[in-house]
């Protein structure tokens, strides 16, 4: 049975995902990444800016969605969680049905949050990636702060 689409703008850590893998842990919603018990993270935190809403995931990891053909856009600001100080590296990704519809390139943990957003017209699944960008995983703790589907 499929899960039930988001209505309206819904931020992605309020309806549950069809599936999610993650580098090490459980992907956490509302909070960053923590280590291995869900709700031991902290507060979603990028570039000094908190948000209250969204995902806290370790690269590589994949959260998918079921989006029923009815949201138009997803949007988000994604960037390393301060927690991991001046270390990691990462790349996001946001996937309509299989294919790739945004991405950032390598996002270091230097660098504030970035805004992120794709149209996903028309698809049933979306998908929220975060890769190593190549290096490694380590300190790859990634926010996607306020994650909303569109639709």
């Amino acid at each position: 049975m499929a899960k039930a689409p988001p209505t309206g703008s819904s931020h992605a850590s309020d309806p549950d995902w069809v599936s999610a893998q993650n580098g090490y842990g459980p992907v956490e919603k509302d909070r960053s990444s923590g280590n291995e018990q869900h709700g031991d993270g902290r507060t979603l935190t990028i570039g000094g800016v908190t948000y209250a809403k969204g995902l806290g995931v370790h690269a590589a990891s994949a959260v998918t969605y079921y989006a029923g053909g009815r949201c138009s856009e997803f949007t988000a600001q994604v960037g390393l969680d301060d927690e991991t100080g001046q270390a990691g590296s990462v790349a996001f990704e946001i996937r309509a049905d299989g294919r790739k519809v945004a991405s950032t390139g390598t996002v270091p943990a230097t660098d504030p949050a970035r805004t992120l957003s794709a149209a996903i017209d028309g698809a049933h699944r979306g998908r929220l990636v975060v890769t190593d960008a190549g290096d490694g995983i380590r300190s790859d703790h990634a926010d996607w702060g306020n994650p909303t589907f569109h639709c």
